[in-house]
């Protein structure tokens, strides 16, 4: 996969929610639905902290969080919610280990702002890939740490499983099994 278009974009528009710190992934993904499918886990997503999230979250949104995002379990689903309801990205910063593994197995772009908390709810924000960096509605700009090639290629293939998938079928891994390492 070609990461050189994704990362030369800036992409426009998404809407902020705000959340404090430490959100757990039981706030993500309440253990009482962990019985039940992905969309019946996402529409209970952050019910306890924003009840109004999971029915007011539209795709492309993102989620501003304080440090510590995703601790707790080590529950895929909390990051799978996310994606289920359309979140764009998660602009926090620091995250869970396990988290930030899980968010990009299942195709959740996390970035690592310092600066996160500065961006208020509401606020229309622009990712620009190639910095990386959050751009606020004001014009200022929020740096972000890299993130891996790896990384963003599972995020544009949709996740760990799509992205094999589709080096499985094109063939890559027949000639470079080493790769899918």
């Amino acid at each position: 996969m070609n990461t050189d278009n994704m990362t030369s974009q800036v992409e426009t528009g998404h809407r902020a929610w705000k959340l404090g710190n430490d959100v757990d992934t039981d706030q993500l993904a309440p253990g009482a639905y962990m019985k039940f499918g992905i969309d019946e886990i996402a529409r209970h997503c952050l019910q306890g902290v924003r009840p109004e999230f999971a029915g007011g979250v539209r795709p492309g949104d993102v989620l501003v969080a304080g440090p510590n995002f995703g601790i707790g379990s080590s529950r895929e689903q909390a990051a799978a919610a996310l994606v289920a309801l359309g979140v764009h990205a998660v602009i926090a910063p620091a995250y869970s280990g396990l988290y930030f593994r899980n968010a990009f197995n299942v195709g959740l772009l996390l970035l690592t702002c310092a600066r996160a908390t500065e961006i208020e709810e509401g606020e229309r924000v622009r990712i620009d890939l190639d910095g990386p960096s959050v751009v606020r509605a004001d014009g200022s700009v929020l740096p972000c740490e890299p993130i891996p090639g790896f990384l963003l290629d599972m995020v544009q293939a949709g996740g760990l499983l799509n992205q094999l998938k589709r080096r499985l079928a094109s063939g890559e891994l027949a000639r470079h099994p080493m790769k899918a390492i």
